[in-house]
């Protein structure tokens, strides 16, 4: 199965660290015109190079809980993307706390940057793709998304059990354009500075015996993402909708 992207547009959001990164080398490494964003702008500087494939990564900076951030963008982008990849989200820092302590602000400062952030993106790229007569949306949910988190952080479960309700609702609503919406759910892993604070906070035995707990007695790599999301960007995943392919190495129990 030969996968290309040439003369594709594709906006990569969130694309600064780990999974967003392989996300972007990848797609573009397939030939396509990948414009990468994220909040941390100087971060992505490393990403735009020529590819030897024929692609090009743009590098631009965006808020994403900011509509006219987004739409800058969008319209940088050509206006009528052909695939939205949303990376962005994450815990902005935090760790899990009892209920009772957590603030209704930084409750909503994950939500913000895990589904807010995912429908104000889904609702710019959609009018180009109406037009076009086809398009793809992809998130990038999480195991939190389809059960409990690791993190123990109330928001975030609910943050991407939510993302996963809304693809299932946009997909419903822009089939009849031709447009797929789907998520990859990724199991854990450590490629944010949260997230290695996170993995840093279990006991040594917990770390010693977690790909134990994995059926492929490993733990994930962002190029793991990268070829599921390459795979529901592509041409051959054209009637499949409103699904979320968890990526964890093992069943979901």
């Amino acid at each position: 199965m030969l996968i290309r992207f040439d003369g594709k547009t594709i906006i990569v959001a969130g694309a600064a660290r780990g999974i967003g990164q392989a996300i972007t080398r990848s797609l573009a490494a397939d030939g396509a015109e990948v414009f990468a964003c994220d909040l941390l702008a100087e971060a992505l500087g490393p990403l735009t190079a020529k590819t030897e494939a024929g692609g090009a990564i743009h590098a631009l900076p965006v808020d994403i809980t900011d509509e006219a951030s987004i739409g800058a963008v969008v319209a940088a982008a050509g206006g009528a993307v052909d695939v939205l990849v949303y990376v962005a989200g994450g815990v902005r820092g935090q760790q899990a706390r009892p209920l009772e302590e957590v603030s209704a602000d930084d409750f909503d400062a994950v939500v913000d940057v895990n589904l807010k952030g995912a429908f104000l993106f889904a609702k710019a790229v959609a009018p180009g793709m109406k037009a076009k007569g086809s398009g793809r949306i992809i998130t990038i949910s999480s195991r939190a998304g389809l059960a409990t988190s690791l993190t123990g952080i109330q928001s975030y479960a609910a943050a991407k059990h939510g993302q996963i309700g809304l693809v299932k609702q946009l997909a419903q609503e822009l089939g009849p354009f031709g447009i797929t919406v789907n998520s990859v759910a990724p199991g854990f892993m450590a490629t944010s500075p949260d997230y290695e604070r996170q993995w840093a906070s279990y006991t040594p035995d917990f770390r010693a015996t977690f790909t134990d707990r994995i059926a492929m007695r490993r733990m994930g790599k962002p190029d793991d993402i990268a070829d599921a999301v390459t795979f529901l960007a592509s041409d051959f995943a054209s009637w499949i909708t409103g699904q979320t392919l968890p990526v964890t190495g093992a069943p979901l129990l």
